[in-house]
């Protein structure tokens, strides 16, 4: 199995239209960010619009991105879905289509119990032999899944190796670290949370930020790993205020995809119902990517 630790960005969908996925942007976008050395990169998340994507172009995503990564880096897959079938259905494609892991949430809209939770992973993860990277997002799903659950079916089911902790809760990233140490690992999911997770036992980062300054985020995961703290604590502090606007404002997806039309990559709208971001957001985002040095134009 690839090993799956650092700092992964969770890719947006560019777009030329409301319509139409900008396929040349994406691939580019790609390029960027392994030029960049980012680690690792996840597609198809809530970053990249998944919900609002026909499932041919969620599975077209999945094709061209492994084309253009040609195994460079570990490439992960948001595979969910609102049933556990579907769910399957997109797992098994991503394995199929020579991803290296799978990025699986709960349902989202039925807000299930505990043990149907458990059922779920366990069911997509045991239709394939990749990784799967289980998901706790209780102000996406609804649901906070407990931690015995999470350290349950990382225990029984070999291939869940990862969870992806983004309930806020620095004290579940801990105890999931500590207790399933040697069988599920933790990658933060919590922007403004970063650091501090990989103090307490996370091994890696699925970044919203790392779109928009994806060396700034790779570099402080290395400063961590080589035990150089006061320089990782200051490019956290420098890129703290975006990781505060991605977590507060309720627009990540527009931020980041605006923030890449101003950086000269592939953006372009959000599907509706989301919309733009209005003057004062523009104005926020601009005076960020100043304090970041970033290039707009």
């Amino acid at each position: 199995m690839v090993k799956l630790e650092g700092v992964f960005p969770v890719l947006i969908t560019p777009m030329i239209n409301e319509k139409e996925i900008d396929w040349e942007g994406f691939k580019n976008n790609i390029e960027h960010f392994i030029n960049e050395g980012v680690t690792g990169i996840t597609i198809n998340g809530s970053t990249g619009e998944f919900v609002s994507l026909t499932k041919e172009e969620r599975f077209k995503a999945v094709e061209v991105a492994v084309k253009q990564v040609n195994g460079r880096i570990p490439l992960v897959i948001g595979t969910a879905a609102e049933t556990t079938a579907d769910a399957i259905e997109y797992t098994q494609q991503a394995e199929k289509a020579g991803a290296d892991a799978a990025l699986l949430i709960n349902s989202y809209y039925a807000h299930p119990k505990e043990n149907e939770i458990y059922e779920h992973f366990k069911s997509v993860a045991e239709s394939v032999k990749f990784p799967i990277m289980i998901y706790n997002n209780p102000f996406t799903s609804g649901v906070d899944i407990s931690t015995e659950t999470i350290l349950k079916v990382g225990r029984d089911v070999d291939n869940i190796t990862h969870v992806k902790e983004s309930s806020g809760g620095i004290g579940k990233t801990r105890d999931i670290a500590r207790q399933g140490k040697g069988f599920i690992r933790v990658f933060s999911g919590s922007e403004d949370l970063a650091l501090e997770s990989l103090l307490v036992g996370a091994t890696g980062w699925i970044s919203v930020s790392g779109n928009i300054v994806p060396r700034l985020v790779t570099d402080m995961y290395n400063h961590v790993q080589n035990g150089e703290m006061d320089e990782a604590w200051a490019l956290y502090d420098k890129v703290l205020p975006l990781c505060k606007f991605l977590e507060d404002s309720g627009k990540y997806v527009q931020i980041v995809k605006r923030a890449m039309d101003l950086q000269g990559l592939a953006g372009g709208p959000c599907r509706k119902p989301r919309l733009p971001l209005n003057e004062e957001e523009e104005a926020k985002l601009k005076e960020l990517l100043q304090s970041l040095e970033t290039v707009t134009n």
